[in-house]
């Protein structure tokens, strides 16, 4: 019982001081509404797909989604593009694939099946070509980092000049999100850098939402059947613990009677 009364302690301890390094180097972060929080939270579509642009022209250059096949961007609750608007995002892509006939390796268009292309074909290309930095694959990215979607949304607007008492190297940039404060990822993004297709501004802080809702899709793609099937169970649970109560209540009232 003592030795698991000191890990308790010891973890507890690891906890708090990790939670005070952390405050104590960034600050709170930044707020926004997210559609997708809370019980009935559900996925705002057009910024999914919004979100999936910003995605292609700012973020894909660097960053994988690997765990994302292109049919997923027409499934139910998702993005939801049509089918055919699915088959014409993934058939702008090209994917090795082979060997053919001949024992050839070829390049043919993506199909539905396919996963997302990556942009480097291994770990030690996208270091090489990042100054030694490696972009992490951005499928399961809001799940991976504490803070969820508020750490992303922040850190993509938390570039800013550094302090005078902090030194950055070459090719390294301040942001107040980061840990440490410092980011080797230059600021991805910009007023006007894209132009929506629905015709949205694209302002930094809408870009920052969209690909951020965007990221939460992929990381959690069935949060909305969970809380569909939450919400199923405490209505359920709530009309159990009625009947259970009034079974009680009448089993209980004969006994009285009869005393």
């Amino acid at each position: 019982m003592k030795k698991l009364k000191r890990i308790f302690i010891i973890f507890l301890s690891v906890y708090l001081f990790q939670n005070h390094s952390i405050s104590a180097e960034t600050e709170p972060y930044l707020e926004t509404e997210w559609t997708f929080k809370g019980l009935f939270g559900k996925f705002d579509r057009a910024s999914l797909q919004r979100g999936y642009q910003v995605y292609t022209e700012v973020c894909a250059a660097c960053h994988s989604m690997q765990y994302l096949s292109y049919r997923n961007l027409a499934e139910q609750g998702g993005p939801e593009f049509t089918v055919e608007q699915a088959k014409a995002i993934a058939a702008s892509f090209e994917v090795l694939d082979g060997p053919n006939s001949d024992g050839e390796m070829f390049t043919r268009p993506a199909k539905l099946s396919d996963k997302f292309v990556k942009p480097y074909e291994n770990v030690e290309a996208s270091k090489a070509a990042n100054g030694g930095a490696y972009p992490p694959d951005m499928s399961v990215l809001a799940k991976a980092r504490m803070g969820g979607a508020d750490y992303i949304y922040s850190l993509l607007l938390g570039y800013d000049e550094p302090p005078e008492d902090i030194k950055l190297d070459d090719g390294v940039y301040y942001n107040k999100y980061m840990y440490g404060n410092k980011i080797k990822m230059s600021a991805p993004l910009s007023d006007g850098l894209i132009e929506y297709s629905d015709g949205t501004e694209a302002t930094k802080e809408q870009m920052a939402k969209d690909i951020t809702t965007f990221l939460m899709w992929s990381a959690e793609p069935h949060l909305e059947t969970r809380h569909k099937t939450g919400f199923r169970v405490i209505v359920y649970l709530i009309i159990l613990s009625i009947l259970v109560y009034m079974t009680m209540k009448k089993i209980w009232s004969r006994v009285e009677t009869k005393i």
